[in-house]
Order: C-alpha cells, then sequence, then structure tokens
C-alpha cells in the first residue's frame, strides 16, 4: 500500500455543496420574502466563489466574507436586505443541507475497509461543518477532522498543512495523499505541502501546468482504481 494517510475535502467532494448551497440560499430568500430566482442563485454562486478565492488567497478573513457577500448581491440587485440578518438564517439553513455526493459513502467505507487512515481537511465554517457531518452521518468515520477556521489558517497555505500534519500520530508524508475537488484549495494545498494530490474533476476541466494532481479521476467510484 503506498499511501496510508487520506486527507479528504468535504465540499463537492463528499457532500453536495453546490445543491446545498442553492438550497440554502432559495429557503433564506423566501423567508425574507424574496423570490430565489434562477438569477439571484447563480449569480450568489459567482460572488461567493469569489470571495474564498480570496479567503485562499489571504486577501480576506471569513468574518468579513460572512457578510460582504450578501452586502455585495443585494447591492448589485437592489434588494433592500440586511447582510449580517440574512447571513444568519442562510448559515442556519446551510447546516441542513448534507445531502452526499454518488458513491460518497461507499468510498468512506471502502477505504476504512482498505485501512486507510481517514482525515477531513476543510475550509468550511466549523458549526456548518460539524452539524452537516453530523447530519450526514460520517463524522465518526474519519480519525480527526480539521477545519481551516479552527487551526488560524486555510487552504492552500502550507501553514495550514503543516498544522494538520502536526497533529497525525505517525504522520510520513511520502504516505499521504490529499484528495479533493478544488484546484486552487486541494490540489495546489497538496502541492505546496509536499504531498501527492487526487483530484475529482468532475466537469473534465483542464488543469494548468503547474497544478498537476497526481492522479485524477471523474467519479468517486474510480478512487477504487488507485486506492
Amino acid at each position: 500500500m503506498r499511501y496510508k494517510i487520506l486527507l479528504l475535502d468535504l465540499d463537492n467532494t463528499i457532500l453536495d455543496f453546490s445543491a446545498g448551497e442553492a438550497s440554502a440560499y432559495a429557503r433564506a430568500l423566501t423567508e425574507q420574502g424574496v423570490s430565489p430566482t434562477a438569477e439571484l442563485l447563480t449569480r450568489y454562486h459567482a460572488i461567493n466563489c469569489g470571495w474564498w478565492r480570496k479567503l485562499e488567497r489571504g486577501e480576506a478573513d471569513r468574518d468579513t466574507i460572512r457578510v460582504e457577500r450578501h452586502r455585495q448581491l443585494f447591492t448589485e440587485m437592489g434588494l433592500a436586505l440586511d447582510p449580517a440578518a440574512f447571513e444568519a438564517a442562510y448559515h442556519r439553513n446551510l447546516g441542513q443541507e448534507y445531502a452526499l455526493l454518488p458513491g460518497a459513502m461507499e468510498m468512506l467505507d471502502y477505504l476504512r475497509q482498505r485501512g486507510y487512515r481517514l482525515f477531513l481537511a476543510s475550509n468550511g465554517l466549523a458549526e456548518t461543518q460539524y452539524a452537516r457531518l453530523a447530519g450526514a452521518g460520517i463524522g465518526a468515520r474519519f480519525e480527526a477532522l480539521f477545519i481551516s477556521e479552527l487551526t488560524g489558517f486555510n487552504k492552500p497555505d502550507p501553514a495550514y498543512f503543516a498544522w494538520c500534519f502536526a497533529r497525525i500520530p505517525g504522520f510520513d508524508r511520502a504516505k499521504t495523499l490529499m484528495i479533493g475537488d478544488s484546484l486552487s484549495s486541494d490540489i495546489a494545498g497538496g502541492i505546496r505541502a509536499g504531498i501527492d494530490t487526487l483530484w475529482l474533476n468532475r466537469s473534465g476541466q483542464a488543469a494548468p501546468p503547474e497544478l498537476r494532481p497526481s492522479y485524477e479521476i471523474r467519479s468517486l467510484t474510480e478512487i477504487r482504481q488507485i486506492l
């Protein structure tokens, strides 16, 4: 067995974050008396991704992101909503969204049965991630949960990975693999941390030369071909 330690991303790697985000945002808008149109949901998704990229680059912190992503949308769309109050409603709803991606539970069980040590490596908000892990019933499948909000660092910062590595008993860099869907967070972070990477590339996009993963799969079922 080449690898022993697996770091797994959560959102859009194990849980279907994209669907959960849209559902939680739509419910929050409805609660505020606003029709959750496709235009609003699509624009929020783009804005939110942009703010999280800023977090990855160290250009914004979580407290700023949690409010300003909504403020930006509301300003663009002319909505007279309080972004801070809206965040509370959205955050509450998002914690109730924990649908698994196809094959995710089977993948986790397969990896555990094969003797791999599983560690969660997530950039999400701690309260939300804990709620979603509990709802999906998968938290206990991990030896430890490394949620960036509680570490003081974010993927892809090498300091985040160093923090995680220091808390893995018997850590061996050569036997560690980062698994995730994000090139900018999971793959870039793993490369910068000096570990191999496996990219869940469900959309079939091309990776730039500087972000070539060690392995690439299109669906979770394909992981059995590698591990």
